[in-house]
């Protein structure tokens, strides 16, 4: 599924009245299957992006359309994983992953079934009858991710869900994402302060700016086939390509920063 941005625009009113202008006039095309990832400073407005994509969020100017409809509330089409897992925790971990399909009305059996193959893809088939407070937080995050994918979304929205985790895990969740997203040909936009995790993880990186929020960077990212981006990312990450494009990233991100100042 494609996304489409024109002109969209959020303001709103604080509780002393301050009338806050957090996104400016903003137009993007999000092709299906992309993996796009998006960063800048807080505040930017990167959230707020998300929210009007996943339907949260009604824009104060503009359009957005999936796939030439126009986006008018939440829809199971659209997944969100949050950056702090939003599990139930009195439920198991397959009764946390079933749960998008159940409140779907899909039958018991499949929706055990779905939910145990995506368990499986994200290493976590043993764990399925544990409670969710006797995970750790990669784990936990892992579920949360199963849960999205089991409710078959062909877009998936991310906001800075590895952001909490410690290097290791988050480097090995970074990879499982990138063999999900192209086995299972999800377009994906994902919010990061890590400059190295978008580079790594994204087929494109939009910087945004200090509020209100623009894009002033839309960067492709081509890095050198040979490398293989699934077979070793501390590998990747030494690439001449790969500092190149971080250094470029960071630099647009630092620049209009201190322009806002």
């Amino acid at each position: 599924m494609s996304f489409v941005l024109d002109q969209v625009s959020q303001r709103y009113l604080t509780d002393s009245g301050e009338l806050v202008h957090a996104l400016a006039d903003t137009s993007l095309t999000i092709e299906p299957g992309e993996f796009v990832c998006v960063v800048g400073p807080s505040g930017c407005g990167k959230t707020t992006l998300l929210k009007i994509l996943a339907g949260f969020l009604k824009p104060t100017g503009g359009t957005v359309h999936v796939d030439g409809k126009p986006v008018t509330g939440p829809s199971h089409e659209r997944g969100v994983v949050f950056q702090q897992p939003n599990l139930f925790p009195w439920k198991t971990v397959l009764g946390n992953v079933e749960l998008g399909q159940k409140w779907r009305g899909v039958d018991k059996t499949a929706r055990q079934e779905t939910a145990k193959e995506f368990l499986r893809l994200v290493g976590l088939e043993s764990f399925q009858d544990k409670k969710v407070y006797e995970l750790s937080g990669g784990m936990q995050q892992r579920t949360q991710i199963a849960r999205v994918l089991a409710n078959d979304p062909q877009i998936i929205l991310m906001d800075e869900p590895f952001g909490a985790l410690d290097a290791l895990t988050r480097e090995r969740l970074q990879a499982d994402l990138l063999q999900i997203a192209r086995e299972r040909g999800k377009t994906i936009f994902f919010i990061t302060h890590s400059v190295d995790e978008a580079v790594y993880l994204g087929d494109r990186v939009l910087v945004m700016s200090p509020r209100p929020g623009r894009i002033v960077l839309d960067q492709p990212v081509r890095i050198s086939e040979g490398y293989g981006r699934l077979l070793g990312g501390q590998e990747l990450r030494q690439t001449p390509e790969f500092h190149e494009l971080r250094d470029k990233i960071a630099a647009a991100i630092y620049a209009d920063a201190d322009a806002g100042l």
